[in-house]
């Protein structure tokens, strides 16, 4: 009787687990968005790719990790302080943990730490549209 409990009760949460993740991605995939893998700590050379899907919010990119429980997005970045220090092809296995054809940009900003992003070329030409942009009266560094 004490064990039917115990699977029982990790049932019910294994159960909640899959359908909290299953409106998550609902959710995000409503609301549009790009591919784009995302790196943080890109100079730690244990640091990792991770998939997610990017979205334009005005003067924010939010980004969404693809195994994420997280209600709203994991990463928020502001145009106004990214800019692009380099850009290049994935090397070696990064190929495979990125989309395909995608090229890599590292951003830097005043306020947050280093990262690289990667994404496809029509992805790519909508982020760069983006960053490049702004209101009447408000002047950006160039994004390339």
């Amino acid at each position: 009787m004490e064990i039917t409990l115990v699977v029982l009760g990790l049932l019910i949460v294994l159960v909640v687990v899959v359908a909290w993740y299953g409106w998550r991605w609902v959710r995000m995939r409503r609301g549009g968005g790009v591919s784009v893998a995302l790196r943080w700590r890109p100079d730690n050379e244990r640091s990792g790719w991770h998939l997610g899907l990017g979205r334009y919010e005005g003067d924010e990119f939010v980004w969404f990790r693809v195994w994420s429980l997280r209600t709203g997005p994991d990463r928020v970045f502001q145009r106004e302080s990214m800019q692009i220090a380099d850009r290049r092809d994935p090397s070696g296995t990064e190929a495979y943990a990125v989309p395909d054809g995608s090229t890599v940009l590292r951003c830097e900003s005043a306020t947050q730490e280093a990262i690289e992003i990667a994404m496809g070329p029509g992805a790519l030409t909508g982020f760069l549209s983006w960053l490049e942009s702004a209101p009447p009266g408000r002047r950006l560094p160039r994004a390339s």
